[in-house]
């Protein structure tokens, strides 16, 4: 019988929610991630101290402000580990612009181009490279302009209908709607506990990648933020699902069978008419749960790049 991981694989391609090629190599996914959380761990494994040793001494040898440095090192090393996870996985590796950068389009746009030009110069071109941006008006923007000019995107931070259809309507490469980060929410405001099928989390994505079946749109639903194999197995046939490497391990431990859970049916084309910022915002405004989750996220992801920069500027000194 074949265990859960591997009958899961028969619904939905699995991403590693990790950097972390030890579990990339056990899990054979199709796609994974690095982002600043995965580098700080990265600052304390014996095994990267060569890989940071060399970026940041390239980095010293550029010279320029110590500042400039610092966000150069950081990005340097997100595409240093983004190149060698791509080494082990057949799709791609998702590497975030930085969270401060959440709320400037052209900020986003520039960063992009450099993160794909970095990648370049470790020979991984931008097929294999999906560039992650909080799905705000202005970060959707700017996937915007990168999908026309190729490269691809990831829009995460993903909790309200209103950010899916401005998502779908920009043809963005992928999107990342949030399972456990929702489901939190709402425990905390109810203080109820959710079986799979109630839960908020897993219907809320339920509801996207039938938003996306029924308008007939490209982008790609991955699933994200997973608290239990429950809400994991609940979502099975969704397109694409990143799971950490703890709950990996559970499903691969685990045998039986799966049940897909979600079917996109061929799209019957049922498209309204594309946002304007206005019905966006107010849309998005319209969901609590949406306006405190996308904000205490863009909080988080800053707060965790701001910790990975003081780490290099401690390195670099």
């Amino acid at each position: 019988m074949p265990s859960l991981l591997d009958a899961l694989k028969q619904h939905s391609l699995v991403v590693a929610d990790t950097g972390d090629l030890d579990a990339i190599k056990r899990y054979r996914p199709q796609d994974a991630t690095t982002n600043p959380s995965l580098l700080l761990k990265a600052f304390d494994l014996p095994g990267y101290q060569e890989l940071i040793a060399e970026t940041l001494d390239a980095v010293k040898a550029e010279g320029g402000d110590r500042q400039q440095q610092v966000e150069h090192a950081a990005d340097r090393l997100a595409v240093a580990k983004g190149a060698e996870i791509a080494r082990h996985v057949p799709g791609r590796v998702s590497t975030e612009v930085a969270a401060r950068l959440s709320f400037d389009t052209r900020a986003s746009i520039a960063k992009a181009h450099e993160l794909i030009g970095l990648y370049a110069r470790h020979g991984v071109g931008p097929e294999r490279v999906l560039i992650k941006l909080a799905s705000t008006w202005e970060g959707i923007r700017a996937a915007e302009v990168l999908e026309r000019e190729g490269i691809n995107c990831n829009l995460t931070l993903l909790f309200s209908d209103a950010q899916a259809q401005a998502c779908f309507d920009a043809g963005v490469f992928l999107v990342s709607p949030f399972v456990g980060r929702v489901t939190d929410w709402y425990k905390q405001a109810t203080g109820r506990d959710y079986s799979p099928d109630e839960d908020p989390g897993v219907n809320f994505v339920r509801g996207v990648c039938a938003r996306a079946s029924r308008g007939g749109y490209d982008t790609v639903v991955m699933g994200a933020s997973f608290r239990t194999t429950g809400q994991v197995l609940a979502l099975a046939g969704c397109p694409r699902l990143t799971i950490s490497p703890a709950l990996l391990e559970e499903l691969a431990a685990g045998d039986g069978e799966v049940e897909r859970r979600v079917v996109m049916e061929d799209a019957s084309d049922l498209r309204s008419s594309p946002l304007s910022e206005a019905a966006f915002r107010w849309g998005h405004n319209q969901d609590a749960m949406a306006n405190d989750k996308l904000a205490e996220g863009i909080r988080r992801f800053d707060e965790d790049q701001r910790t990975l920069e003081a780490r290099i500027d401690r390195r670099l000194g």
